[in-house]
């Protein structure tokens, strides 16, 4: 092997980041707090708080990853870090607990208090989250009597053992405010109230008991319930969706809080990929603290990776990126990320204000409203709002006028100076794409360019086809969840038919239908060892039926029929109850038909593979080599090595070529893979309008492309200067040589502002208002703008990588541009006619800029 290049480990780097933190906890957090709430706002020590916030879930990225992206928030503007707990994480049988790696929940509160930030911690413990079953152990489900949500004794008494356990280990910790810790909010259940009313009269009896039983635990910080009207006094009830500007809370005691801020929407194994204009994102943060609010969440900050079977749906897919500002690499999404940091920094301007009084509200036409805060000391803030969603106006305010484009906000913290509209975006965009690369083993190799491993350095394992393992019986089919636990996505139904020479049935080479219904999600069916069918559910419909047509031979016949979950329900009334695996299997022709749903079948639960842990086991004699390695071909283990690929950029792997299935990195799962479950090949648009209501289902891309095909492996996963082991099962069949490595990268960066956009957030309150700036950074530290590709001032058009110049343009912008950019890291530049020329008069001009870093 070939000596590697010494390179500092990111690992090691950000675990000392993470002492580092610890051991300088700000000062602000480490003092206890008093926190309570008025009508207004959450109240600490005494000072009403505009307080800004985002969800990281900890378990979705792992501990080294937690300080950076803790850190961007901060950067971004965020107060506070929102997150779930995951029952099922960290119980995953009954009063055993688990809070090692990335569930140390206690370590990932402490990171975010050594920032300087807050903690909303959602104890549920249901969690919804897309997580799999909603957040709930499965072992829940077999207790005697138990009805999950309800006035049922068995429920809550785990529900409350569990959210004790928590508290008390926060306790512990001191890492509550009232004890110079973070926490400042908890929140107890989630989202009941959108399903309440089907579950009967002792629905209110069961809120007001886990309301009474969270308040008596004494975390002396507010408790909330998100989407709970009825939610009793002292729970503040909160909003959740696209908009809450309309929310009012139950009381006029308590604030309005926005708990989920949707920034996007989760992506499904068959679906396209959604995504959120970050127009319309701002446009609903402004008009929510236009209208009144003072504590808003984004729901997902960070997004994050459905790491092994935690993900729910069913069908959500491995990535959670979510179109969350900081993207599931953990890499700022631009302009996403810096339009929302300009936006709270203004919020913050007008925080004095915001917080004083409520808002008085005055019409200036039809869609057209402005909301006023002034203080008794003369603060003055001011919203200026067009709700049309076509129709830019000019309005008059305080005797000024103001343009204000469609689905806008613009936000004046003094009552007369526009410091940020939400549809005019300053910040750049960074495109972010994937390069595929070799690891260094490939590097010193130079008789390959390919990112692939070539077949050589593959070994094999072949699963055995049907109930041969670990077996039992049972007359009838057996519903899949109840049987399996969730200790496996996969249980066997094997039968074997005796068809004589005599029988109706067809046999020696004519055919027969095999009928199957199923619960889903997934099923493979083997005709007397050979795959003869596949099908699957969707997100939308998990339940499907199939039609085969099959070749009975005469004599033994075997049928092994493999079904599959692809994590369980997480969302809906008695969502707990909903099943899964086959209900009916008939066989018929012209002649007879024969249902052997009540036959005796025979049932195994999960793989062998998974009986030999051969996601970690490296026993010679377990894996097989041969001169052609199997391809193609269903339930097959891989396993093969592979040196850390080079650089030290955020790591994917493209499962381009393969079928469907789950993959480990040095015995950690980073997820199921499945890219042959592509998306419709309708529903997208090319360009997004950010105008009008928005819905998880607006804004699509990739029609007709895999759902997902790169799957995120977190650099600390890998060990650097070691050979690193990568196993895949394969469900289906498909070729390994072709998985391949890729890194994370900022591609072009690129900006387009407009004189007529608000000059930078931080000269807002300078004595004479200045120009509008175009700012270009390369993401990297230690990069430098290489490059301009395009600079046109004038009318340039079209988006980024695809810029051209309009009907006039400046001669020297490029040059321009060039000289100020290039060569360092960062460069800002006047959009005016002072710099560029006046190439058309009377004309509001723009600059249009694709640069390059290296």
């Amino acid at each position: 092997m070939a000596a590697h290049p010494t390179l500092p480990s990111p690992v090691s780097t950000s675990l000392l980041l993470l002492l580092l933190l610890l051991l300088s906890c700000c000062s602000e957090l480490c003092a206890a707090a008093t926190v309570s709430y008025d009508h207004r706002a959450v109240v600490i020590d005494g000072k009403r708080r505009v307080l800004i916030s985002g969800s990281i879930h900890y378990p979705r990225s792992t501990p080294e990853m937690w300080p950076d992206l803790i850190q961007k928030s901060k950067d971004g503007g965020l107060d506070v870090i929102e997150t779930y707990v995951f029952w099922n994480l960290h119980e995953p049988v009954q009063g055993q607990y688990d809070f090692g790696g990335r569930k140390d929940l206690v370590t990932f509160i402490k990171t975010v208090a050594a920032a300087g930030l807050y903690v909303h911690l959602r104890i549920g413990p249901y969690v919804c989250a897309e997580w799999n079953y909603g957040g709930f152990p499965v072992w829940l489900h077999f207790i005697p009597h138990i009805k999950f949500r309800i006035d049922n004794d068995p429920f809550k008494t785990e529900m409350q053992k569990f959210t004790t356990k928590i508290v008390d280990m926060m306790k512990k910790e001191m890492l509550f405010a009232s004890q110079g810790g973070p926490i400042i909010l908890s929140q107890i259940e989630n989202e009941y109230g959108n399903v309440e009313k089907y579950y009967g009269p002792t629905a209110k009896s069961y809120i007001d008991w886990a309301a009474s039983m969270a308040t008596s635990l004494n975390v002396s910080v507010p408790w909330v319930m998100c989407q709970q009207d009825n939610a009793p006094d002292p729970i503040i009830n909160t909003c959740n969706g696209f908009y809450c500007d309309n929310f009012k809370p139950n009381s006029d005691k308590k604030p309005k809080m926005w708990t989920e801020n949707w920034s996007g929407w989760f992506l499904s194994f068959g679906g396209g990929v959604p995504y959120r204009p970050v127009e319309d994102l701002a446009f609903a943060v402004a008009r929510f603290f236009q209208r009144g609010g003072t504590f808003q969440n984004y729901y997902m900050y960070h997004g994050g990776t459905n790491f092994g079977r935690t993900s729910g749906g069913p069908f959500i897919a491995t990535s959670y990126d979510y179109d969350a500002p900081i993207d599931e690499y953990g890499l700022l999404r631009q302009p996403k990320w810096g339009h929302l940091r300009d936006l709270h920094k203004v919020i913050k301007q007008c925080e004095d204000a915001l917080v004083a009084t409520d808002p008085t509200y005055t019409s200036l036409g039809k869609n057209l409203e402005a909301h006023v805060y002034k203080t008794a000391s003369g603060r003055c803030a001011a919203f200026l709002a067009n709700i049309d969603d076509h129709s830019d106006a000019t309005v008059t305010f305080n005797g000024k006028p103001y343009h204000l484009p469609a689905w806008s906000v613009s936000i004046l913290p003094d009552c007369q100076n526009v410091a940020f509209n939400t549809a005019k975006i300053n910040s750049q965009t960074t495109v972010l794409e994937m390069k595929y690369t070799k690891t260094y083993d490939q590097a010193a190799d130079e008789s390959t360019d390919s990112s692939e491993i070539s077949e050589s350095e593959w070994k094999f394992f072949t699963e055995p086809i049907g109930s041969i393992n670990t077996t039992f019986t049972n007359v009838g089919l057996l519903e899949q969840i109840n049987t399996t636990a969730d200790s496996s996505d996969y249980l066997w139904y094997s039968i074997s038919i005796d068809v004589k020479g005599n029988e109706p049935f067809l046999f020696n080479g004519t055919q027969t239908t095999l009928h199957v219904d199923s619960l889903g999600h997934v099923l493979h069916v083997f005709v007397n060892g050979k795959l003869s069918a596949s099908t699957q559910g969707s997100n939308a419909d998990a339940s499907f039926k199939l039609e085969n047509v099959i070749t009975l031979a005469s004599g033994q016949n075997r049928i092994d029929l493999l079904s599959a979950t692809v994590g369980l329900k997480n969302y809906g009334q008695f969502f707990d109850l909903v099943g899964a695996g086959i209900t009916g299997v008939i066989l018929k022709n012209h002649n007879a038909t024969r249902d052997l749903s009540s036959s005796q079948w025979t049932y195994q639960i999960g793989l062998k593979g998974e009986n030999l842990a051969l996601h970690d086991n490296t026993q010679n004699s377990t894996w097989m080599t041969l001169p052609s390695l199997p391809k193609n071909q269903p339930l097959i283990w891989y396993m093969t090595y592979f040196d850390a690929p080079m650089h030290d950029d955020p790591v994917a792997i493209d499962f381009t070529g393969m079928g469907k299935g789950e993959a480990w990195v040095n015995g950690h799962s980073i997820g199921r893979y499945w890219p042959t479950y592509t998306a419709p090949p309708s529903g997208c648009v090319k360009s997004c309008d950010y105008r009008g209501q928005f819905s998880g289902s607006k804004c699509v891309k990739n029609c007709g492309q895999p759902s997902q095909s790169v799957y995120h492996v977190p650099r600390s996963l890998i060990q650097q200067g070691e050979r690193n082991r990568l196993v895949l099962f394969e469900e289906v069949g498909g070729d390994p040589t072709r998985v391949s490595f890729a890194l994370r990268m900022a591609g072009s960066l690129c900006a387009h502002v407009s004189q007529s956009h608000p000059p930078p957030v931080d000269a807002v309150n300078t004595a004479q208002r200045k120009d509008a700036e175009l700012h270009l950074e390369c993401p990297h530290s230690d990069h430098v703008i290489s490059s301009v590709k395009f600079a046109s001032f004038g009318t340039p058009h079209g988006t980024c990588g695809s810029y051209s110049h309009g009907n006039c343009s400046s001669t020297t912008a490029l040059a321009i541009l060039q000289k100020a950019c290039i060569g360092v890291r960062s460069c800002d530049v006047k959009v005016s006619t002072e710099v560029f020329g006046d190439p058309c008069r009377d004309v509001v001009k723009s600059l249009a800029v694709e640069a390059s870093c290296s």
